[in-house]
């Protein structure tokens, strides 16, 4: 037994070294001043966002970037808190390209793949980028979007995203393991094994979201707007999933308000796991999973004097040294290394956690944006 939880950790140890390696070497964006080339159309699918919206819409209307080059369109999904409302308000007094679909208006289409799709539909830009109605962008987004696309010629572009802002010690901790989550994601795709992605922050081709059949085949998944569509992406189109690692790139979204908001969303986010068709994506997974279950279980069996706590500790030090060795580069990109001082008791919370979202969203029930769902 012992020797597989050594090989568990070692493996793990290994891929996240790989991930260090590929986030390290992956070249950083830099913007040039030249003339946009691409149409952007920005789909926001929205629902009960009233409070959070008009932040995000002045920050689309402060794009550094051509106004003939990109439009907004707002797809609204049965908000119950007035959404609709604030976009109307805007559009009276901003000169934003700004359109407003209301899915109420389409019979039989509700949740946020559905929003996605009207959009697409509605899209004059060749090329669409998605972010969500809670989110602050940089006013270089779509400059640094279009300099990733003239660069590297991708079919499908994803971004960084990062929790702001970082009062508390919750949001703090959460904050670091979403920095390594969207750092294991660059790094996947740096290594053309793409693995994860955020909706907060995505750019892609219209034609090939057709050419991909959009989210055919997985319409009864609740979540998955993103990762099913990357996966898809890259296997019609592979070598042409790019990640634009540009700090003008950067999306910001708050971090979970509450632990049940935070179990609701990771439920949402487990959900889709065994959904995936990817091999490599499924081994991750895996091995994230064993390795943690192997350190607690380390720890249980040096509690009980079973195994010697110095076995513990070896199997603990190459986990999160590893861990550590691959968040300070990611940090330091974000200018957030104290969040590292963490790493210790996200670690202690992390195994129950991981099982817990990893059981409720393999079969339960979840809550998002007001409604219940439950996983498919």
């Amino acid at each position: 037994m012992s020797l597989l939880v050594l090989f568990l950790v070692v493996v793990y140890a290994g891929i996240v070294l790989r991930c260090w390696y590929a986030w390290k070497t992956l070249p950083e964006v830099e913007l040039n001043p030249q003339t946009p080339t691409t149409f952007f159309t920005v789909i926001l699918p929205v629902r009960n966002e009233a409070h959070n919206l008009l932040a995000l819409l002045r920050d689309l209307e402060g794009q550094q970037y051509p106004a003939h080059q990109f439009e907004v369109l707002v797809v609204d999904d049965h908000s119950e808190d007035g959404t609709p409302d604030v976009v109307r308000q805007f559009q009276e007094s901003s000169d934003l390209p700004l359109r407003l679909l209301l899915l109420s208006h389409f019979p039989g289409k509700r949740q946020k793949k559905a929003a996605v799709e009207i959009g697409i539909s509605y899209a004059k830009g060749d090329w669409i980028a998605c972010t969500d109605g809670d989110c602050r962008l940089s006013p270089l987004w779509l400059q640094a979007l279009n300099q990733v696309r003239q660069n590297q010629k991708p079919k499908f572009i994803s971004g960084p995203v990062v929790y702001s802002p970082l009062g508390t010690f919750w949001e703090r901790l959460q904050a670091l393991e979403f920095s390594a989550l969207v750092g294991v994601g660059a790094a996947s795709i740096a290594l053309q094994k793409p693995t994860m992605c955020n909706g907060a922050n995505l750019a892609y081709e219209k034609a090939a979201f057709y050419a991909v059949e959009g989210y055919a085949g997985n319409e009864q998944v609740p979540s998955g707007d993103d990762e099913f569509l990357l996966h898809k992406i890259h296997q019609r189109f592979p070598g042409q999933v790019a990640f634009a690692k540009a700090k003008e790139a950067l999306v910001q979204t708050p971090a979970a308000a509450s632990v049940t908001q935070f179990v609701n969303q990771r439920i949402r986010w487990a959900s889709k796991w065994r959904h995936y068709e990817t091999l490599s994506s499924q081994m991750l997974a895996v091995v994230v999973l064993g390795a943690n279950v192997a350190v607690m279980g380390t720890l249980g069996a040096a509690l009980a004097q079973t195994w010697e706590w110095s076995f513990f500790m070896i199997v603990l030090l190459l986990k999160l040294g590893a861990d550590a060795v691959l968040l300070n580069q990611i940090l330091g990109f974000y200018h957030k290394k104290k969040l590292l001082s963490l790493l210790w008791f996200l670690q202690l919370v992390y195994v129950p956690y991981i099982l817990l979202s990893s059981f409720l969203g393999w079969k339960g029930k979840y809550h998002w944006k007001g409604r219940q769902l439950r996983t498919a």
